[in-house]
């Protein structure tokens, strides 16, 4: 690497594949309890995982999948998600993550732009039926013989494997899947799984960028299995340790600090299906968990549930608090009350694995309550100024930009939002305004991008203001992020009537309701005339967000910090 900094922190990596590193692990601690679900009464040691991984495999090969072909998973976090994570990577396939908040909107955005030929999916979430969508997608499916689907929307999509009871028409289910590895040799699966590269892509990730729609991270077994092992090294896991997983598995934070964390290191997993503080809570007490991870609204609401002191949560030592601003009053309410005395802070984003800094067990607890940490083993950082991207000395705020083994290979099929993210000498521009201090920690201090985090969720307003761009009512929109007190920013959009039109806050916030994901939903609408603009006619969203947070009377909520 060119211009290594000074306090670059050297790293032994891991340099094996996905596959071949749980074969190894499994090897190790054959009897240890590798993932665990409270409410299915599920439990795999890691030898019974690796062979169930090698089964599905196996069943993936039958059905035709090959090294790099893209296989999406829109599930809430079933055993069969980590299963088909394990799997995909030992035959090379790359696993595309979907949101499990999508609507169709967003879910024929992702099957086309992915070019995904599988798609493994549950019957849906809360209103959100999943079946409904892909039906309403590819009409064809229900008439097609399952495998052999050809859609005039996905014509790249051919399977579709149902993971839920019974069997939606034109669909494989998961047994299908697992008999279908009873016809493929274990000489097979070996040879195919030997051919494969650590820099091939293994994961892709959508996230939200600065420009158009949502972008397909790729990353490598290499980045993912390499950051997730220095996150569990930050937390001192062990074979002995417990991790509670309520987290989504489709963001990197269920997929690498939490999925891959655990594994690098023989640690359980104990997921929750879908998040709700008692079902923590109670996986927390019933396998005596000695970790958990959760934004901080997820810690929250359980700190402030009724039964809260209902539960034994003694067992608790670490897990990670990120996803979006950590509040320190509420860090410490989980060191006190919750006795997670070792909890740590990391901060990242997809494109980089996605963990660039990160606190210890330890750390002071003023540095793992008021920072992100220092940069990761293997890790470069630097702050430079946005303007002229000068390196700034420490103590001075700027542009985070990182550069190392977690970089992202691309964006999938964007070469120049590629070349945009990744500048000629390998630095990744994070778009995050920080600063290091004398110690070398941390401190996040706002963002250059449009991006809105409510809740952990990113949110890009760009994709809201093109969906409302199909309403015929609307001239023109702006979206943008507003404070809130208990979610970090609330979505608010401005928008421009056509000429002759009368429309209502509520019948805006159910067209979005209608087409997207709920937490994309505006929690607030303004109809004006006209937006603030530059001389040269650019939106200044800026002041739209002082014009928000005037309207709505959110000045105390706006003096938040954002370390």
């Amino acid at each position: 690497m060119k211009d290594r900094d000074p306090k670059f922190v050297e790293a032994e990596f891991i340099n094996m594949t996905l596959g071949d590193f749980l074969d190894d692990i499994a090897a190790k601690y054959p009897d240890n309890d590798a993932l665990v679900y409270v409410s299915r009464g599920l439990r795999y040691s890691y030898k019974e995982f690796n062979e169930v991984c090698r089964q599905a495999a196996k069943g993936f090969l039958k059905m035709g999948i090959k090294k790099g072909d893209h296989v999406a998973m829109w599930a809430t976090n079933y055993a069969e998600w980590v299963i088909t994570m394990f799997a995909t990577a030992k035959i090379g396939a790359v696993l595309v993550t979907v949101n499990t908040n999508y609507k169709i909107f967003e879910a024929e955005y992702l099957l086309k732009q992915s070019d995904s030929n599988t798609l493994l999916l549950i019957n849906g979430l809360k209103d959100t039926s999943y079946v409904d969508i892909i039906n309403r997608l590819c009409p064809e499916l229900k008439d097609s013989t399952p495998g052999e689907l050809h859609s005039e929307k996905l014509p790249v999509l051919k399977n579709v494997i149902y993971l839920d009871e019974g069997r939606p028409d034109g669909m494989f289910t998961w047994n299908d899947l697992m008999e279908m590895g009873n016809e493929v040799s274990d000489e097979e699966l070996a040879r195919v799984q030997g051919s494969l590269d650590i820099y091939d892509v293994v994961n892709m990730q959508y996230t939200s960028g600065t420009t158009g729609f949502p972008k397909g991270v790729m990353l490598t077994h290499h980045n993912i299995l390499n950051d997730g092992f220095y996150i569990g090294e930050c937390m001192k896991f062990s074979h002995k340790d417990r991790l509670c997983i309520p987290v989504p598995f489709f963001h990197c934070f269920g997929c690498v600090l939490a999925i891959l964390a655990c594994v690098t290191h023989g640690t359980t997993m104990v997921p929750v299906e879908v998040y709700s503080p008692t079902a923590v809570m109670n996986a927390i007490q019933v396998e005596k968990c000695t970790a958990v991870h959760g934004v901080p609204t997820m810690f929250i609401f359980m700190l402030e549930h009724p039964d809260f002191e209902k539960y034994d949560l003694s067992s608790l030592r670490t897990g990670i608090m990120a996803g979006s601003p950590c509040p320190i009053k509420v860090m410490q309410q989980v060191i006190d009350r919750m006795g997670m005395k070792e909890i740590v802070i990391s901060y990242g984003q997809t494109e980089c694995s996605p963990v660039i800094t990160m606190t210890t067990t330890d750390d002071p607890i003023e540095k793992r309550v008021a920072t992100v940490g220092k940069r990761m083993p293997g890790v470069e950082i630097k702050i430079v100024d946005p303007e002229t991207n000068e390196i700034l000395p420490n103590g001075e705020k700027g542009e985070i930009c990182t550069r190392g083994y977690v970089v992202m290979k691309g964006y999938y099929n964007m070469e120049e939002a590629t070349r945009q993210a990744i500048d000629e000498e390998g630095w990744l521009h994070t778009g995050d305004l920080g600063i290091e201090d004398e110690d070398g920690y941390f401190h996040i201090q706002g963002r250059i991008k449009d991006m809105i985090i409510r809740g952990g969720e990113n949110i890009y307003p760009r994709e809201i203001e093109e969906l409302f761009y199909t309403n015929d009512k609307v001239s023109d929109v702006q979206v943008v992020g507003v404070p809130s007190k208990e979610l970090g920013e609330e979505v608010m959009a401005f928008i421009i009537l056509a000429e002759g039109q009368e429309a209502t806050e509520e019948e805006m916030k159910q067209f979005v309701r209608d087409n997207m994901s709920r937490h994309k939903v505006p929690k607030y609408i303004a109809f004006v005339d006209e937006f603030p603009m530059t001389a040269s006619g650019k939106i200044q969203k800026f002041k739209l967000r002082d014009m928000g947070i005037e309207l709505l009377n959110l000045q105390e909520d706006a003096t938040i910090e954002t370390a």
